[in-house]
């Protein structure tokens, strides 16, 4: 028996090397569009009204507004505490809050539930004009005109509705306008529940 030889090694030829790199420098730009391309449709089958609030659960922060003008109750965590209430974060500027504000104009007249507005950068006149040619639906109204509240609120943009507990606790956030169907299916139950 012979000793066996090792075979060397195949060596790599330099042409072979740079067809290599070449390879992984033409597939590298393909996976990544796909990678972003994956990423991106994922995040088109998200619902953006379903974004979690870490504030669900716990007490609304402490702030204190002053009124809007022309108004003379401000708002405050403290009037946010005895009983179920809405607290409706709106702007004059905001084209999708008039679509919601006839709502809360007639959970106002039908003595429903206390709805508080929270002004969300707003001129003080835009928003004194707008609630007086609109109706106002609040018993109070804080004027948050750099959005400070807002921010501590996470407010990620108005409109916004939270159900807030008598506990002055944040039971729910709604992103966006407030619907019919949002009313009658989740809004309106759950403020039932917690009068409970």
């Amino acid at each position: 028996m012979g000793a066996e030889r090792a075979q060397p090694a195949a060596q790599t030829t330099p042409v072979e090397a740079a067809n290599a790199r070449r390879r992984v420098l033409f597939f590298l730009p393909i996976l990544a569009f796909a990678g972003i391309a994956a990423g991106l449709g994922w995040g088109l089958t998200r619902n953006a009204r379903d974004i979690p609030s870490a504030l669900i659960g716990k007490p609304v922060p402490e702030f204190s507004l002053p009124p809007v003008e022309g108004r003379t109750l401000g708002l405050s965590s403290a009037d946010l505490k005895g009983e179920v209430s809405l607290v409706n974060v709106f702007a004059s500027w905001c084209t999708a809050c008039r679509y919601e504000h006839p709502l809360f104009m007639q959970l106002e007249e039908d003595g429903i539930v206390p709805i508080h507005g929270l002004n969300y950068k707003d001129r003080p006149e835009d928003a004194a004009k707008w609630l007086d040619q609109l109706g106002d639906p609040y018993t109070r109204t804080g004027a948050d005109r750099d959005g400070r509240v807002a921010i501590d609120w996470g407010v990620y943009g108005v409109p916004e509705t939270f159900v807030i507990s008598k506990d002055g606790v944040i039971a729910y956030k709604h992103i966006g306008p407030v619907s019919a169907s949002d009313l009658d299916k989740t809004l309106l139950p759950l403020i039932a529940r917690l009068r409970q």
